[in-house]
């Protein structure tokens, strides 16, 4: 299983042709949240987001006292779309048992990104130091 720190980088949706190229994969800015602090504070408190966001682990989410609603997509192990749901304000996510981990991102974006069940993803973390 992958094993990300709080930081940030970029989603990498479609593509995967297995050639190691991007092949038209469509890029996006992305927050990774990997501490228990992080996980907890999410997107709880903004009225927008950049990209998306990845809680990791983590196999629900919930949507209290956020301002906005958000697309949430359950990712398996291999980093592969197992649900999309679009969750409102104020709603507990079912818990998803094969769930690894979560994207989250404004409601509406991850159909945009042509991110649906089967698709797989892949996380590019950005070093903090130039050259690596």
């Amino acid at each position: 299983m992958a094993r990300w720190r709080d930081g940030w980088g970029e989603l990498v949706v479609g593509g995967g042709d297995g050639s190691g190229g991007d092949g038209g994969a469509l890029r996006v800015p992305l927050e990774i949240a990997a501490s228990y602090r992080a996980r907890t504070r999410g997107l709880l408190g903004r009225d927008s987001v950049d990209g998306a966001m990845l809680l990791s682990p983590a196999g629900s989410v919930h949507t209290f006292r956020m301002r906005m609603p958000i697309d949430v997509a359950y990712l398996d192990r291999r980093l592969r779309v197992i649900a999309v749901r679009t969750m409102r304000p104020g709603r507990l996510g079912l818990p998803r048992p094969r769930s690894r981990h979560v994207l989250e991102s404004a409601a509406g974006a991850m159909e945009g990104w042509g991110l649906r069940v089967g698709v797989r993803v892949e996380v590019r973390v950005s070093s903090p130091y130039a050259g690596t």
